[in-house]
């Protein structure tokens, strides 16, 4: 689609959703690169300003934007209700679907896209990375708050927006699919971590194996718990809401634990190629634990809490596996800005496992310090 086509598309959509007020500015907005975002500025007729989030669901990765955003309208109403029930501001601490004119929680332009609206939450800010132990800390206590309210939804009537996202036994096997394949020749070059993922295929079979015996409750999860999808309030720090819904699904607390864990407990960058930065932190994780054990408020088990360690592990090894696959399938599916970056992500990770392996024992002292 060219510019001038996008924007007749995103001028017909935004006249269509339950908005007062006169166009004063629009904006792109943020550094995703799933969906097209743009931030609205209306000026209303008693003169306040209202700003509105704008976004052109991507119905190549999302490939049901509707059973999508049925799923984020039934979690953020049930939400909105414990929240009120709390005394907090509903329009504030969970994302505010605004409605279609025609009471739909979508619009489809004359072109097929799907387009959504949210109410932009002011005086709050999200980070991309860690700022200080004491955000990683909040974005903890706001993950675990989530765990908390949706404790009593019923997570089996929501829709996989994306089918097997976290099913490690299934990434496990597409990958040894593709090393037997080695469809670029690349084979040769990653031996060791080949043989790596391998010595450790018994991983990919430990938590789907837990959650089929019933010792791992299904719950619903965010799936996305990186520190950028919490809002910080402006003023005080605290954690304010989590956004980012499009991959809220049935899961297991401990894989939405451990992928916050992957990220924001590393101490380099995701694609770092000096291995020698690449440590699970210990203060971050106990920080992120403290945080997320006193969100939930006790809704999770005691199986769960014992098995928040192998959430990060499992989290970790599954996405370093995912970068292996992908670099040896030719980077089809993770977005590459220099040759090897998926290589240099997959190492990253399974550094990363290595680490947690030879801290298991103090991790695990960390959750029991807490639980």
């Amino acid at each position: 689609m060219d510019r001038e086509d996008a924007c007749k598309n995103r001028l017909e959509a935004m006249t269509q959703f339950q908005i007062d007020g006169q166009l004063m500015r629009e904006e792109p907005y943020g550094h995703g690169h799933i969906n097209d975002t743009f931030l609205l500025t209306f000026l209303q007729r008693d003169e306040n300003i209202l700003r509105v989030i704008l976004q052109r669901m991507n119905h190549e990765v999302f490939k049901n934007p509707a059973q999508l955003m049925e799923n984020i309208w039934n979690v953020t109403s049930f939400l909105k209700k414990k929240i009120m029930e709390l005394g907090g501001d509903p329009k504030r601490e969970t994302l505010h679907v605004i409605e279609t004119k025609d009471g739909s929680s979508f619009y489809v332009d004359s072109s097929g896209y799907y387009w959504r609206a949210y109410l932009f939450v002011e005086d709050t800010t999200s980070f991309d990375t860690v700022q200080s132990p004491e955000d990683f800390y909040e974005s903890g206590v706001a993950f675990g708050k989530f765990q908390n309210m949706l404790s009593e939804y019923p997570a089996e009537t929501l829709h996989e927006t994306i089918i097997g996202f976290h099913d490690t036994k299934a990434r496990f096997q597409k990958f040894q699919e593709v090393v037997k394949a080695d469809p670029m020749g690349r084979g040769a070059l990653v031996k060791k971590e080949i043989e790596f993922v391998k010595e450790r295929s018994k991983i990919a079979e430990i938590l789907g194996r837990m959650q089929a015996c019933g010792e791992l409750p299904l719950r619903v999860t965010h799936n996305d718990t990186k520190l950028n999808n919490v809002l910080l309030d402006n003023k005080t720090r605290k954690a304010i809401c989590v956004i980012d819904l499009d991959t809220v699904m049935p899961g297991l607390a401990v894989n939405d634990f451990g992928d916050s864990i992957r990220f924001g407990a590393s101490t380099g960058a995701e694609d770092e190629r000096d291995l020698s930065k690449i440590e699970c932190d210990l203060q971050l994780f106990e920080f992120y634990t403290k945080g997320f054990i006193e969100g939930c408020k006790g809704k999770l088990t005691k199986k769960e809490l014992e098995m928040l360690p192998m959430g990060a592990k499992v989290m970790t090894f599954e996405c370093g596996m995912r970068f292996l696959t992908d670099y040896l399938e030719g980077d089809v599916y993770f977005k590459i800005h220099r040759e090897g970056q998926n290589l240099d992500r997959c190492r990253t990770q399974l550094k990363l496992v290595a680490d947690m392996e030879k801290k298991w024992e103090e991790l695990k002292d960390i959750v029991n310090k807490y639980k």
